[in-house]
């Protein structure tokens, strides 16, 4: 992998896998850096015991020494009409201990000009712990377009996502990115998918950590049904092109059917290697070693 663009890795990908057993996992597959999931998405999911000075922390840490993977961003803020800036203070502690630079929004505030002040104030919680706040687009969330990201985000300081698949579900296209000034942009994703909207997806028993199973299929895609890169449809070459070259990337492709068929380190060898394809220019649709991996990647 000399030579090549950093990659990171979004938790989500494999979120029922511990952060340490996940720093390790990744730096076994080719990636340079981690996202985590030290705070939950909702009350339902089952967090992870990443407080400062926990033995999960401890342990974190060692890997990432061991491997030399970093973390570059933890997670997940839940903003909403409900949300205080100075209740988030151990998610930022956690975040400083490991290193992190960006912390993950999801805005669920229907008020976007509270939500903006909200997110202000975090940014300004934040700031002493080196992380920079991040928010991005989801069909499901307050901000279905990059225009409502860019209003609740101008002026605080914030950054914004971009993900692919949240990014076509919106109805925005790679055109758009071009508009955008470069300085709110915090960080990229590379997943994939179909172009069409999911319908009736097999629904597995349980979801990672115990987030709700009874939601939507727009949702269950996100959260277990993604494609790796170059698997699907999406307009992939397109988005990297409109992202300055020096902005951070993760692969965050959460696929609970391939990862079970292939295990987890094939399917992140997998993922690392797809997502070098890609941003280095060379994408190739298909695979020679296994022409169903995309058929199975569809169902």
């Amino acid at each position: 992998m000399a030579g090549r663009r950093p990659v990171g890795l979004g938790h989500l990908t494999m979120l029922d896998t511990a952060p340490p057993d996940f720093v390790s996992l990744a730096a076994q597959a080719g990636f340079q850096a981690v996202g985590l999931r030290a705070a939950v998405a909702s009350p339902a999911e089952d967090p992870w015991p990443m407080a400062v000075g926990s033995p999960m922390m401890r342990e974190t840490l060692r890997r990432m020494a061991d491997t030399g993977v970093r973390v570059a961003d933890v997670e997940i803020i839940r903003l909403s009409p409900q949300t205080r800036a100075a209740d988030l203070r151990g998610l930022f502690e956690s975040g400083a201990e490991l290193g992190a630079k960006f912390v993950n929004i999801i805005d669920f505030d229907p008020d976007h000009g509270r939500a903006a002040d909200t997110l202000a104030a975090i940014v300004a919680e934040a700031a002493p712990f080196g992380l920079r706040p991040c928010v991005e687009q989801m069909a499901y969330s307050a901000l279905t377009s990059l225009a409502d990201a860019v209003k609740v985000v101008d002026g605080s300081g914030a950054g914004i996502i971009i993900d692919p698949l949240h990014l076509h579900r919106c109805g925005d296209s790679p055109q758009r990115l071009h508009e955008l000034d470069t300085e709110l942009l915090g960080f990229f994703q590379l997943c994939d998918a179909m172009l069409a909207p999911p319908s009736g997806l097999l629904r597995p028993q349980r979801l990672p950590r115990g987030q709700p199973a009874d939601v939507d299929d727009a949702q269950l895609e996100s959260r277990v049904a993604r494609m790796l890169p170059g698997d699907g449809e999406l307009p992939l070459a397109d988005i990297v092109a409109a992202m300055p070259r020096e902005l951070p990337v993760a692969v965050e492709a959460p696929n609970l059917q391939l990862c079970g068929r292939l295990g987890p380190p094939e399917f992140l060898r997998r993922a690392r290697e797809a997502a070098a394809r890609l941003l280095d220019g060379s994408h190739d649709p298909g695979d020679p070693d296994d022409p169903g991996d995309r058929r199975e990647a569809r169902r």
